[in-house]
């Protein structure tokens, strides 16, 4: 007996907490990161479910249904039409639990997944057999295969290997009644009349899903668009006799509206051993698609179609990737991968197309063979949903008329029609996308921050609409319908087929339940828009948002929800996530949450939140969102604010006033190193710990006898500069000065060796990163104007470079500075190096010692995200250093993180990821390289006794040994 859905949410979280092996969540910090996908829409949910195991979702889904609770489907999150949320639904998270490859048949060529696996994990468990699944959407390393089937999902080698719904063998289903069965498909006469005597309701369902097709057989075959992508409506033509009845197919492609997903069973291709990929230039995207159709007699595995805006939004967003020296001249490209048995075979068919493409006169051409050329302008094409949400001029761009697609052979004029409608709104936006197929990407600025933004959305959506209908096209060619297209189904599909949709649905769901509104009955296309309706809530701001007018709401609206941040290859980011696995502690999550802060309607508390404080309690500032996510997303900054808004005349945590004001202790300590040594190796160094918020596994540092800056004083006394060297001011940082002074000591060793003058400031100096990183903003400030009186009065000319040593003070001064003090902190951040940086540019040819050993290095977050570390690997190629950079991952301890009470787990959980095993197996002759102390220091206290050495070090030991 069903009960009204006005129930509160806290009866039903207390019975499926009481009955679950999994996680329910139907808090706040769930509810507002759940609330949200990749979509413009904002749905909260009623709750969260994680489930351990497919009776968790049997189990759910009854509850569900006996409180009449509609039921969302998630794997990633990264739907773009609104799929994956639903107003006061409970949303069944898949990812976290049922996310394993249970099973690959190399022989049938098939594998059977669960809903909640990753394409990436599946692809790795069918390489050694030569396989793979065909499938790749840019999403593949943190899209899950229900998601793909719920969204019939392709990618760029869909011309070859077809879209989900071409590779799906059988299913198996729930649902919302609780009926279990599995469709596949296709199916003889024989097999079908055999299903419709099975007993009870599945007999009944085949039954009923035979004579709906039966009895409408011309609709369907007159109503639905050949097209090589459809993905908008029902594939109801997957139901005809002459395509067997292919259930399977029929209901891949349904968003989740009609049944449960809980397995799967795919099948696999043959993975090719070899590729090359010619890039053909061409004047615009019209031309290059006018030229599609002359090379696909050629069977290349892509046709994908990039333009110069896409190029121009990249390079507007960070520095260009070398990869683009390789295309050749044009404003937009075509991407044309060959495949063969062996490298050879695959240079010769990519040689065949390129001569096709030079018989088109405007064309230009490019053949790559290198695998790291090519995997560099991939990784360009995959990045294209995440860097096209900002315009090359910095504007916002937005999903809604995403993946609209034609025959091929119209894609040219659809493409110059759907420039002049973007250009009758005065709208802008930057085509990309799967031109082979007929499929276009477009991400577009409609104004949603004015009073008439949304009549400009809805105005444009309908027009958009009804021209593709004119091509014979598909609303969504690739990612569904969702709230964003279904609405405008009416206006592709005749009303006949309209209401086919919705007596399938009604078949297979008839209570509507799964994923309501969605498809049928579809809410308005422009309703729960995620930033237009979100109140300007007036809280106060410290930091000046200047890449987003100053605003934090467009700051963290950045985050568009592509996810890469929950990817484990993702780069840097996210390395709490990658910890916890917890979808709040991901910079999406975090972004969510924050966007919610300032809704105030899910999170109520504005900057007192605890829910915005706990996920970001274990963001470690490692700046590796602002480099690795397409956005940009910034979370270090982020956090910077609330932590200052947060504590703002209230008591801090322990450890902001000790780590925090770490640069103060240290000083003070300087005095007495002696004193202080023993007490941190006494007893009292419990207390020590204790009062200083530091977790009690945490090994507190051997304080040096010499800071320094006493040892540079008295050794530029004995030693003073020779005449006529060129001045270079050292950045004498807390942790080079008072707590490791040997880093600093070889690098005057080194800088005088090649011939600079070193000098330090006139006085104390620090960078303000404990203050910064802890939020005690007005503070970093003041010691930060404190430093640049210091600098100034070192009387050194104007242009004297800066070299820093510690990355994360070096990193500050460059980003951080002239955030905190605008145009007064811009000169000392452009004349900044780091120490291979100044090697590099200011003694380009200056020889240097050979170190010819081997070295593994761990790059610290800051550099590897604000820095960059192109001049350290120049600066090792002239050492002549067998250098091993490590895999892009995070020490765990993050300055002060890592010494927190409650981050220890966290911190070496982290650190085991990549650093530790790899520094673990390194030979014991290898040299391990780490200019960052946070770096070391983890190093030191957690890789059974392997020490790290700074680079200056490793040129210091060299030449003293000469």
């Amino acid at each position: 007996m069903s009960r009204p859905n006005a129930v509160p949410g806290a009866e039903l979280a207390r019975e499926l907490a009481a009955v679950l092996r999994g996680e329910v969540r139907f808090g706040a910090a769930e509810r507002a990161v759940y609330g949200h996908d990749a979509s413009n829409y904002r749905h909260p949910p009623l709750g969260v479910v994680k489930p351990a195991d497919l009776d968790d979702v049997r189990t759910a889904v009854a509850l569900c249904r006996r409180y009449g609770v509609p039921v969302v489907l998630r794997g990633s999150g990264t739907s773009i039409g609104g799929q994956a949320i639903g107003p006061g639904a409970v949303v069944l998270d898949f990812r976290r639990h049922l996310g394993a490859v249970l099973a690959v048949d190399p022989d049938a060529r098939t594998a059977r997944v669960q809903p909640g696996t990753v394409l990436d994990d599946l692809q790795r468990a069918a390489r050694p057999y030569g396989l793979r699944f065909g499938p790749d959407p840019s999403t593949h390393s943190r899209c899950t295969l229900g998601g793909m089937i719920g969204n019939d999902a392709c990618g760029s080698r869909s011309l070859v290997w077809g879209r989900t719904s071409d590779n799906v063998e059988r299913l198996e289903l729930l649902l919302a009644d609780g009926t279990e069965l599995t469709v596949g498909g296709p199916l003889t006469a024989a097999e079908r009349a055999a299903l419709r005597e099975l007993p009870g309701r599945v007999g009944q369902l085949h039954t009923r899903l035979q004579e709906f097709t039966e009895h409408n057989l011309a609709t369907i075959r007159q109503g639905m668009p050949r097209l090589p992508r459809r993905t908008s409506g029902y594939p109801l033509d997957a139901l005809l006799p002459e395509r067997g009845h292919d259930l399977a197919r029929a209901l891949t492609g349904t968003e989740g509206t009609c049944a449960v997903l809980l397995g799967a069973t795919v099948r696999l291709v043959e993975e090719p051993p070899a590729r090359a990929l010619v890039v053909a230039g061409y004047p615009d995207e019209g031309a290059a698609a006018d030229a599609v159709p002359a090379l696909l007699p050629h069977r290349p595995l892509t046709a994908e179609g990039l333009a110069a805006d896409l190029i121009a939004a990249l390079l507007a967003a960070g520095p260009r990737p070398r990869a683009l020296d390789r295309l050749p001249a044009g404003a937009c490209w075509l991407f044309l991968e060959t495949a063969g048995d062996t490298p050879l075979a695959a240079y010769q068919a990519a040689r065949a197309l390129a001569d096709a493409v030079r018989r088109e006169r405007s064309a230009t051409v490019a053949l790559i063979t290198d695998p790291e050329e090519q995997r560099q302008l991939w990784a360009v094409r995959e990045a294209g949903a995440g860097i096209v949400t900002r315009l090359p001029g910095g504007g916002e761009a937005w999903p809604g008329w995403e993946d609209s697609a034609v025959p091929p052979e119209r894609l040219g004029d659809y493409l110059r029609d759907l420039r002049g409608l973007l250009r009758r709104h005065s709208l802008r936006g930057v085509p990309y996308g799967h031109f082979g197929d007929g499929c276009v990407h477009l991400r577009i600025d409609f104004p949603l921050d004015r009073p008439t933004g949304v009549l400009v959305l809805r105005d444009f959506l309908e027009q958009a609409a009804d021209l593709v209908a004119s091509y014979g096209g598909s609303l969504s060619g690739e990612h569904g319908d969702g709230q964003a297209r279904a609405e405008l189904l009416p206006r592709m599909y005749g009303p006949e087929i309209i209401a086919l949709f919705g007596e399938f649905k009604r078949i297979w769901d008839e209570g509507n339940l799964l994923n309501p509104g969605a498809l049928v009955d579809p809410r308005p296309l422009d309703a729960d828009l995620r930033f237009v309706t979100a109140p300007r809530r007036p809280l106060p701001l410290a930091l000046p948002y200047e890449r987003d007018g100053g605003s934090l709401a467009r700051a963290v609206h950045r985050c568009v929800g592509v996810a890469k941040c929950v990817a484990p290859d993702s780069g840097v980011m996210c390395p709490s996530y990658l910890a916890t696995g917890e979808e709040r502690h991901s910079t999406r999550g975090r972004a969510r949450l924050l966007a919610e802060l300032l809704r105030g309607e899910v999170i109520t508390d504005g900057w007192r939140s605890p829910e915005v404080r706990e996920a970001l309690d274990l963001c470690l500032s490692c700046k590796g969102c602002a480099s690795d996510c397409p956005v940009h997303v910034d979370m270090a900054t982020y956090k910077a604010e609330f932590l200052y808004q947060h504590h703002r005349r209230r008591p801090r945590p322990l450890a902001h006033y000790s780590m925090g004001w770490l640069p103060l202790w240290l000083r003070a300590v300087a005095l007495a190193p002696g004193a202080a040594n023993a007490v941190a190796r006494s007893r009292a160094g419990a207390l020590v710990k204790l009062l200083g918020g530091i977790d009690r596994r945490r090994v507190l540092p051997v304080f040096p006898a010499e800071t320094f800056t006493r040892w540079y004083r008295r050794r530029r006394a004995a030693h003073p500069a020779p005449a006529g060297a060129r001045p270079v001011l050292l950045w004498p940082d807390t942790f080079s000065d008072l707590l490791q002074p040997g880093v600093a000591r070889s690098a005057v060793e080194v800088l005088e060796h090649l011939g600079f003058d070193v000098r330090l400031p006139a006085g104390p100096v620090c960078c303000g990163l404990t203050w910064y990183s802890t939020g005690q903003l007005g503070t970093a400030r003041r010691v930060l104007r404190r430093s640049l009186a210091a600098l100034a009065a070192a009387g050194l000319p104007a242009d004297t470079p800066v070299v820093g040593l510690d990355p994360s003070c070096t990193a500050t001064l460059r980003e951080d500075l002239p955030r905190l003090l605008g145009a007064d902190g811009r000169p000392l951040a452009e004349r900044t190096r780091t120490f291979a940086e100044f090697l590099d540019e200011y003694a380009p040819d200056a020889p240097l010692p050979r170190v010819p050993l081997d070295a593994v290095t761990q790059t610290h977050c800051h550099q590897r995200a604000v820095l960059g570390s192109a001049a350290d690997r120049r600066v090792e190629a002239r050492l002549g250093l067998h250098n091993r950079v490590l895999p892009a991952g995070c020490c765990g301890l993050a300055g002060n993180f890592g010494f927190e009470r409650g981050h220890f787990e966290v911190s070496r959980t982290i650190a085991e990821r990549v650093l530790l095993p790899a520094v673990r197996a390194a030979e014991p002759g290898t040299v391990v390289l780490a200019d960052g102390f946070s770096c070391r220091t983890q190093i030191a206290q957690l890789a059974d006794g392997r020490e790290a050495l700074h680079l200056a070090e490793l040129i210091a030991r060299a030449l003293r040994t000469t």
